[in-house]
């Protein structure tokens, strides 16, 4: 059978994203003790006003503040090491954001960022994402020079071991989404789903990526293989809230 649900491709976010997750970065960064100090953060005194298009563009902005957080060492690492950092046009009010595009142009292996259609486009964004485009073979460097310095096969042996071991175990585990009944039918959703190419199965166990369950406990809940969480979570149904991740 034809596949309709596409392979996601790591094309970016709209600016918007950036900016909330730089600004959801600049309250959970670690602050480093004041002799080792190197990347400088700014002013983490104001509460930071965030406002979100939708629930999938919180999703997104905070996904991607806490995988800075996560590899916040070996970024600022990488930044220091390519001499991408400091830069004078660059204040220390614009690290976070510096740090989390960062992030997601390693994520994005220093391809190109998308423009999506009709983004509202931000400067400091546009002017950072140009600005380690634009030292894209540096900082890709830098990431293989940490990787051999540490013998790092890829960027997740940079985790704390515990962390590594949890994420192993947290992504094999089934996803389960409640059907918003407020908003659209149990049926509609099947057919929705069924027109995505994806076929329900009995159990967890009858599980073949594109396939999905619905829990026999509860009938407004949706079992899914791990495997397909990019693909769902982009979906309007979830962008819409009409199916909610437990």
């Amino acid at each position: 059978a034809k596949r309709t649900v596409t392979q996601i491709e790591k094309n970016g976010y709209p600016d918007s994203i950036y900016i909330n997750a730089a600004k959801i970065f600049q309250g959970i960064h670690i602050e480093k003790n004041k002799d080792g100090i190197l990347v400088r953060y700014g002013n983490n005194s104001e509460s930071p006003m965030m406002a979100f298009k939708d629930e999938h563009s919180r999703r997104v902005s905070y996904e991607l503040a806490f995988n800075a957080l996560k590899y916040q060492n070996l970024l600022e690492e990488i930044l220091l090491d390519s001499k991408v950092y400091p830069c004078y046009s660059i204040p220390d009010a614009l690290t976070s954001l510096l740090v989390v595009m960062l992030y997601d142009l390693q994520d994005r292996k220093f391809q190109k960022r998308k423009i999506f259609d009709g983004e509202e486009l931000v400067e400091e964004v546009q002017e950072i994402g140009h600005y380690l485009y634009s030292y894209r073979t540096k900082l890709a460097a830098a990431l293989a020079r940490c990787r051999i310095k540490y013998d790092a096969l890829s960027i997740e042996y940079f985790l704390p071991e515990t962390i590594r071991k949890w994420e192993q175990r947290a992504s094999a585990l089934p996803l389960c989404f409640w059907i918003n009944t407020f908003k659209i039918s149990f049926e509609d959703v099947i057919r929705y789903l069924e027109m995505k190419g994806l076929k329900k199965v009995e159990s967890v166990s009858d599980f073949d990526h594109y396939t999905y369950a619905v829990d026999q406990h509860c009938h407004d809940v949706l079992v899914f293989p791990s495997s397909l969480r990019e693909e769902l979570l982009s979906l309007d149904l979830f962008a819409d809230c009409k199916l909610l991740m437990q």
